[in-house]
């Protein structure tokens, strides 16, 4: 729904659990907006479709799961070398290889990291709600236009099976560039836009490396998003993402009741990742509780954004059956982490 309030008119995927009903959705309602739906033959169709449509200047998505995102990375890997917008949504599932489809946040390091070949990053926005699915959505299609690069909507099973009231807002206002470089033919004696990726003049491969390090960059200073709770004197900061967060945010309220200092910090950006938010909080507490979804892929971006000081504990929860930690087991962890802090 938010993909449609963004203008997206074109999807291209293929199924896989747990993101299907992206797909079956879409399948039904692109058609009556005139849109187009497209099932590809594979994961590798799907994002070299994506690749091409948004080179035409349109807005265009897809989606997968782990393994189907594996498959699309040599394609998201293009996407960023020719500088081409495009929203890829990740709903995780358990891997490696084909895993299972029990909730897990072990995308995180190839999501944040790129994926693919050539040193490349993609914008990653991790919802922790169906509000945040819809509103992140359509912030992703804007930020993937703005900066011309690849956007990532990445969520688990949880978030993407879950079912909560939410409000379709309307499409943000935002002043949006104009798309001269897209491909869609040329009149008689106007220059011819080429899409590639490929630079082999003297000095050309360097420069747009360094003209894309200064855009991720320049998103890290712009475009960082973060929600805190109950920080102001807490002297133990849970940090969480996504679905974990949800549970976290219990288990730091129940801590309160019991006269606990505990507060949570959730990143919204994955990459960019809030760091400032992260050294300025560690200033004044210096224990910190990450926890994931998996034997820990955050806590690296964690460790190197707070203070040199500060403890980082870590409590992980693999994919597995009842692998979604309670929040009285996470009172626990921090019960335990506050003790040795204090």
């Amino acid at each position: 729904m938010a993909a449609l309030e963004a203008g997206c008119r074109y999807y291209f995927g293929y199924p896989i659990t747990p993101q299907s009903d992206i797909p079956e959705y879409l399948s039904r309602e692109l058609p009556r907006l005139g849109g187009e739906f497209i099932q590809a033959e594979s994961e590798i169709g799907a994002i070299n479709m994506l690749l091409g449509a948004s080179a035409t200047g349109v807005r265009a998505m897809t989606s997968s799961s782990g393994p189907g995102i594996s498959l699309k990375q040599e394609g998201i890997s293009y996407m960023a070398g020719s500088e081409l917008p495009g929203v890829i949504v990740d709903i995780m599932r358990a891997g490696p290889g084909l895993g299972g489809i029990d909730a897990s946040q072990a995308d995180y390091f190839q999501a944040t990291r790129g994926g693919g070949h050539g040193g490349y990053r993609i914008i990653v926005l991790a919802p922790s709600s169906v509000q945040e699915m819809y509103d992140l959505t359509m912030l992703a299609f804007d930020l993937s236009d703005i900066y011309r690069m690849p956007a990532m909507v990445l969520a688990d099973s949880v978030i993407g099976q879950m079912k909560e009231s939410f409000t379709c807002n309307p499409r943000p206002k935002v002043a949006l560039p104009d798309k001269p470089w897209a491909v869609r033919g040329r009149a008689e004696g106007e220059p011819q836009n080429i899409v590639k990726s490929l630079y082999l003049g003297d000095g050309e491969m360097e420069a747009f490396h360094w003209k894309m390090h200064a855009r991720y960059q320049e998103l890290a200073d712009n475009e960082c998003r973060w929600e805190e709770t109950d920080t102001d004197d807490a002297e133990l900061v849970v940090t969480a993402f996504g679905s974990t967060a949800r549970i976290a945010m219990t288990a730091v309220a129940m801590a309160r009741s019991e006269g606990i200092k505990a507060g949570l910090l959730r990143p919204v950006t994955l990459f960019p990742f809030p760091k400032k938010a992260y050294a300025a909080l560690s200033e004044r507490c210096k224990c910190f509780l990450d926890v994931e979804l998996s034997t820990g892929q955050m806590i690296d971006d964690v460790r190197l954004s707070v203070a040199r000081d500060t403890e980082v504990h870590f409590y992980g929860r693999p994919p597995g059956a009842g692998s979604l930690p309670t929040p009285e087991e996470l009172l626990l962890q921090i019960k335990k982490h506050y003790r040795t802090c204090a």
